[in-house]
């Protein structure tokens, strides 16, 4: 798990070093998230509690090979959080989208493609948890861009294919209460990129 985690980082920095190539760019993005980490389980018998949607944030770096045709890996750090009635549940992780995209209408283009997530660290209303099932998940990134010379904004929604949940003994309801989360993603992003 670590190697490919490893593989895919040296691939992003390959790729973002490969900027001589016509057509090619590497550079900084930021934006929002609008994002709900999956459903919440008191116990094995609980209905699922749907997360309200809240405001998150990435911040990474990409590259891009290609001008018509393009492969954009990115490196992004980002940060979600969602709310369970009175209780919150946050989440820190490096995702790697590997995306290829195609301009459809002049500086208008779509793009699609996996995404690996690792998963940095898991809240859950003030109690750390240590034990997600599965620290690297794979997600599907799909969505529109419109790039103006060496300024870009795209709309893109992520949706987790792996099952992973968190589960975590003792929160304000009692202790002994086995709890589960889906950690999942499930947002839209919004981006903001500008191209060194």
């Amino acid at each position: 798990m670590r190697k490919l985690v490893i593989s895919t980082l040296l691939l992003t920095l390959v790729c973002l070093t490969a900027s001589a190539q016509d057509g090619s760019s590497f550079g900084i993005k930021g934006g929002l998230n609008y994002n709900a980490n999956g459903d919440y389980f008191e116990s094995i018998g609980d209905n699922a509690q749907n997360p309200d949607r809240n405001i998150g944030y990435h911040l990474g770096v990409f590259g891009k090979i290609g001008n018509d045709l393009y492969f954009r890996p990115e490196l992004v750090y980002t940060s979600t959080k969602s709310d369970y009635d009175s209780d919150d549940f946050s989440m820190k992780k490096i995702d790697a989208p590997l995306l290829v995209g195609v301009k459809v209408i002049g500086p208008v283009s779509v793009f699609g493609g996996p995404s690996l997530q690792y998963i940095l660290d898991t809240e859950f209303d003030g109690i750390n948890i240590d034990n997600v099932e599965d620290d690297f998940s794979v997600g599907l990134n799909f969505g529109i861009g419109l790039n103006l010379n060496k300024i870009g904004i795209d709309l893109r929604y992520e949706r987790g294919f792996s099952d992973n949940e968190a589960t975590f003994i003792g929160n304000n309801l009692g202790e002994g209460v086995v709890s589960r989360i889906d950690t999942r993603p499930d947002q839209l992003i919004l981006s903001l990129s500008i191209a060194l």
